[in-house]
């Protein structure tokens, strides 16, 4: 029986952005898995499917689901930003033997606190209607807010493999007081298996009170690693192998 570690990537990005967490899993035992989420396995730069305009987090949800009942045993599934809160949703369902969740978006019903959770919000906003269609993510908002611990060059490598995101799922995660299918709510209650909060100090996209708040939602299921000098693309970041190994360290105690 293998000890299988899902991962999964978060929006605009692909597998590829977990390939050095993937490798150092595997190094520490684990069998690495990077499911591509639908529509984020092509090229970055090509016309996105007509189809990706209404791909919700609940299609995500359903495919990773899908994915993770082919393995011989209950894995460990790990998210970044909205893939953690993926993972949440999986482990509601009972299809996780624990869940790490990397500077993970808020779920259905907790409020932006900071001003730049606002200021996201409001450069989504000034896209016009968004949640209509596929959105591309501009460089001058994703820079300051998610790739503020990289060099300028890394940035822009990292830019110009980000293809396009569901406007959908969007809306759903920064607007959800308005989505009738409560796409971001996760049925905390149902999540029985231990739960990692790492959230990165300097992460300005998803600010370390929103991985405490999730701490708090899951009580002593939980345990909350606030990670120093690392921000919101933490698995890329200098200092991203500390990170790796605490992770080990705790999915070893599991």
């Amino acid at each position: 029986m293998d000890k299988h570690f899902v991962m999964i990537h978060g929006a605009f990005a692909g597998p590829w952005c977990m390939e050095k967490f993937a490798g150092y899993f595997e190094n520490r035992g684990w069998t690495s898995h990077t499911p591509a989420l639908r529509f984020h396995d092509g090229d970055p730069h090509a016309e996105p499917d007509p189809a990706f305009a209404d791909t919700s987090i609940l299609d995500y949800t359903d495919d990773i689901a899908a994915f993770v009942e082919t393995l011989d045993s209950p894995p460990i599934i790990g998210g970044h930003a909205v893939g953690a809160l993926i993972a949440q949703k999986l482990a509601a369902r009972g299809l996780a033997k624990g869940i790490v969740l990397l500077n993970s978006n808020a779920p259905w019903g907790v409020l932006p606190s900071t001003d730049d959770q606002r200021a996201v919000a409001r450069g989504l906003m000034a896209g016009g209607a968004f949640w209509e269609a596929p959105m591309r993510i501009d460089f001058d908002l994703i820079a300051p807010f998610a790739l503020n611990k990289l060099d300028e060059e890394t940035q822009h490598a990292v830019f110009d493999r980000l293809g396009p995101e569901s406007g959908r799922v969007m809306f759903e995660m920064f607007f959800w007081m308005f989505d009738d299918h409560r796409a971001t709510e996760v049925e905390v209650d149902k999540v029985t298996c231990p739960v990692l909060v790492v959230s990165g100090a300097e992460d300005r996209a998803v600010p370390t009170i929103v991985g405490k708040q999730i701490a708090e939602l899951y009580g002593d299921r939980a345990t909350y690693y606030e990670a120093p000098n690392q921000a919101h693309f933490i698995f890329l970041e200098p200092g991203w192998d500390t990170v790796a190994a605490r992770c080990a360290d705790w999915m070893d105690r599991i």
